[in-house]
């Protein structure tokens, strides 16, 4: 059965970072984490393509994401991420034109159109207000607003970019689900973050730098959780 995406949601995304055993033991915690908050928060955990057919195995609420896929149909095309090969493993939702993994336009309205053929939710990365807009009208199941000149830094965008980039996209297309995630390192950053409007939120380095790890991704769970509900 499909898992949707559905506000609020957090996604821990720990890139290249980390795999196998440290990186499925996370995932146990994240499942856990949906269990005890099942029907409250959606949670996704990326991998590195080697290791979803494991995390996949891992989860039953807890929604697995590929880190990219690409738009090509099944046939030639040597080394890349077909959405059927996703399925095939469980996979349910993809990240899409990462600042460290980018896509044309053209590209993208190729692999969104494939990831829903294949019931695969898409998570659309945008650099600025104008490439959220131009991504809304394709329609995608998430748009991730980030300034790439942020990722990574622990600087978070300012209250007006984000409230600017929620309104925008929404403008074009209201059922498609906001996350702001440029900077996030800490609890704090969550709440903020969703208290001003998004739908979710997610962190990379501030989860797998942090002394506890586990305990960082609960402490960022919970935050989200809390935020939704007091804006609610």
């Amino acid at each position: 059965m499909s898992k949707t995406i559905s506000r609020p949601f957090f996604i821990f995304n720990p890139k290249s970072y980390l795999y196998g055993q440290e990186l499925y033991d996370l995932v146990v915690t994240a499942e856990d984490l949906s269990d005890i908050y099942k029907d409250k928060i959606s949670i996704l955990v990326t991998g590195p393509f080697a290791d979803l057919a494991n995390m996949v195995k891992l989860t039953k609420n807890a929604i697995i994401s590929a880190q990219h896929m690409d738009h090509l149909e099944l046939g030639r095309g040597m080394g890349f991420i077909t959405a059927e090969s996703l399925r095939n493993i469980g996979v349910q939702a993809c990240f899409l034109n990462h600042a460290e993994h980018p896509m044309s336009l053209a590209e993208l309205s190729k692999a969104i159109n494939r990831a829903r053929e294949n019931y695969i939710e898409t998570i659309v990365c945008a650099d600025s207000i104008e490439e959220a807009k131009a991504i809304a009208k394709l329609n995608p199941d998430v748009i991730l607003c980030e300034p790439t000149e942020l990722i990574g830094t622990g600087m978070v965008s300012d209250d007006s970019y984000i409230q600017k980039t929620n309104e925008a996209i929404r403008e074009v297309n209201s059922d498609i689900l906001v996350m702001q995630a440029a900077g996030i390192s800490t609890a704090d950053d969550v709440y903020r973050t969703i208290k001003l409007g998004a739908d979710g939120t997610g962190c990379t380095s501030g989860i797998v730098k942090a002394d506890n790890p586990h305990e960082m991704l609960r402490e960022m769970v919970e935050s989200c959780l809390k935020a939704y509900e007091e804006r609610k």
